[in-house]
């Protein structure tokens, strides 16, 4: 899983992925990163200023800026996106406008390097709807109705998929797309239920959950995630296909999950229950034998490991 010696771009690259690829990365390799900074997870690493590290502040929806900033690069990770259900439910038209033209810009620019070696497309396994049991890549992708709000996210990603494969099969541009099931860990930023939870538990507030928290979840660690990424980099046979990346052994209800950080982080905080405010995902378990059979991927990290590992983190990070 070594990469080396690439100019390596990363749009988005600042996120909560983006900043662990950039960590693994940037020692061996020229890394571009190019973000709004609106969520920012480098700011906490320490590698501002490494001599392999390029920050390039510009937004996907601006092609100018796109085909300038990715000029040579040999690795394209697009991860720039609006995520988050409750950023997307407030903002469903920006939602859509850089999910979908936003890929369609840093494909473009793709379009014109004759250095490419391999795009990665990050999607999303929303665009398996709302029940998705050990769901296989080459099962049917599905979303709600027009108007809820929830799957303008996921009809934004799968059309971003299609796109990409589309300039795949028409202009020979190396794509593999990545579908990550409920990624954790230290340095998240933005939305997510283990975040919340952990940032809560230390601080002795109330985790709070949306409806009854029988929601199930496979929740998978941040290194796991990015073991798969490097694979889908350094493996020949992954261009052309989409990938699930996730861990299956990390299912568990909602519920069940915020009892265990409590019970892990010795919180006194309650749990408590507010009714749904939007369309849920009820399940959502992959099936990742796609990425053991063609990637040689396996997740690693058991769930008690990760959050033990995630609230050390931000444990030392409150106290900064």
């Amino acid at each position: 899983m070594t990469l080396r010696n690439k100019r390596v771009f990363l749009s988005g690259g600042a996120g909560f992925i983006g900043t662990k690829l950039v960590q693994r990365l940037v020692d061996y390799n020229e890394v571009i990163v190019f973000d709004t900074f609106q969520r920012n997870s480098l700011k906490d690493t320490g590698i501002i200023g490494h001599p392999n590290l390029t920050l390039i502040k510009g937004n996907v929806l601006n092609k100018e800026q796109v085909i300038s900033a990715v000029e040579g690069a040999d690795v394209i990770l697009h991860l720039a996106a609006i995520a988050g259900i409750s950023t997307v439910i407030k903002s469903p038209t920006n939602t859509m406008m850089v999910n979908f033209i936003g890929t369609g810009n840093v494909l473009e620019a793709a379009k014109g390097l004759e250095s490419l070696e391999r795009f990665v497309d990050f999607s999303t396994s929303e665009v398996y709807g709302s029940y998705a049991y050990k769901i296989g890549e080459g099962s049917c992708t599905t979303t709600g109705a027009v108007g809820a709000a929830r799957w303008t996210y996921a009809i934004s990603k799968l059309a971003a998929e299609h796109l990409a494969h589309g300039y795949h099969e028409e202009f020979g541009i190396p794509v593999v797309s990545v579908r990550p099931f409920n990624v954790y860990g230290p340095g998240q930023v933005g939305e997510g239920a283990v975040h919340s939870f952990i940032v809560n538990s230390l601080a002795g507030e109330d985790l709070v959950i949306q409806g009854d928290g029988d929601q199930v979840r496979s929740w998978c660690y941040i290194d796991d995630m990015v073991d798969g990424i490097l694979l889908c980099l350094t493996n020949d046979r992954a261009v052309g296909h989409v990938f699930n990346i996730g861990n299956p052994r990390g299912t568990i209800t909602v519920l069940s999950l915020a009892e265990k950080i409590v019970r892990i982080s010795n919180s006194q905080s309650k749990i408590t229950f507010v009714p749904k405010s939007y369309v849920d995902v009820e399940l959502r378990i992959p099936d990742i034998e796609k990425s053991k059979e063609i990637l040689g991927f396996k997740p690693r990290i058991n769930l008690d490991t990760g959050i033990r590992r995630t609230l050390e983190w931000y444990a030392v990070k409150s106290k900064e």
